[in-house]
């Protein structure tokens, strides 16, 4: 099974017919999964800790703004409680794995999954994005590693670019600001050298900054993604690239 990282996009991302399209045939190329263990941008919590596993576990709407049917979503996926054991065995005895039994998926991880895996049929769990450190998440990502040969999906959920804060334009198809736009290319040209280095050298390193991100937890699940794979140095697939009201929607796929 590979191991991904996606662009999660809003709530609104369930309307956009191109971005949409792109996500499910995606998925549809992808083995079919036992079960998804996520990382989602929009859950920053140290220790570890996991989502809640019982069947039918209601969603987080973590957002605000937006049509009142977009609080009204639904994904109620099987129970995920055999990942989560097996996840916590995983970790050193040293490092505390919290089982957080209320938390549901937040958008960060419904959304897109949602789109790819509309059936709400496989089991999915969620793991808390517990530092920004890239070498410490690349540890994390070996350590989940084995669970790819077990069928389960690892997916890194964030955005290439965030900079919220600096948009002007609120459209899907909103032209992309330089900033956005030179700090995609950087990371597009490091993800095809398989430069792992480059790009956890990105507050330094990165054009674009700190435009691009302003703060970093929509970058930084990639470095699960990437510590997941069986060589982070081999450049993966880049399956979806562009932008999406000015962010970049570029999203990886490693073996």
């Amino acid at each position: 099974m590979p191991a991904l990282y996606i662009g999660h996009g809003a709530p609104p991302l369930l309307d956009d017919p191109l971005w949409s399209a792109q996500l499910r045939s995606w998925a549809q190329e992808l083995p079919r999964p036992k079960a998804i263990l996520i990382v989602s941008a929009h859950w920053e919590s140290a220790p570890l800790a996991l989502s809640a596993t019982a069947a039918g576990t209601p969603l987080v709407y973590d957002f605000g703004g937006f049509a009142p049917r977009y609080y009204q979503e639904t994904y109620e996926t099987p129970d995920a409680s055999a990942l989560a054991a097996r996840v916590t065995a995983m970790m050193p005895r040293t490092e505390t794995v919290h089982q957080h039994r209320s938390r549901g998926l937040d958008h960060g991880a419904w959304v897109p999954l949602k789109i790819m895996f509309p059936a709400g049929d496989i089991p999915v769990l969620q793991m808390s994005l517990p530092t920004h450190d890239p070498e410490k998440l690349l540890d994390l990502g070996r350590r989940l590693r084995p669970l790819r040969d077990e069928g389960v999906l690892i997916v890194g959920s964030g955005f290439l670019t965030h900079g919220l804060p600096f948009l002007t334009e609120f459209r899907i198809d909103a032209e992309a600001p330089g900033w956005s736009q030179d700090f995609d290319l950087w990371a597009g040209e490091a993800l095809a050298r398989g430069d792992v280095d480059t790009l956890a050298a990105y507050a330094s390193k990165a054009p674009g900054m700190p435009y691009a991100h302003p703060t970093v937890e929509h970058y930084t699940p990639l470095f699960v993604t990437l510590g997941a794979a069986t060589d982070p140095s081999e450049p993966g697939e880049q399956k979806i690239d562009g932008y999406w009201m000015g962010l970049s929607k570029r999203s990886l796929e490693v073996a």
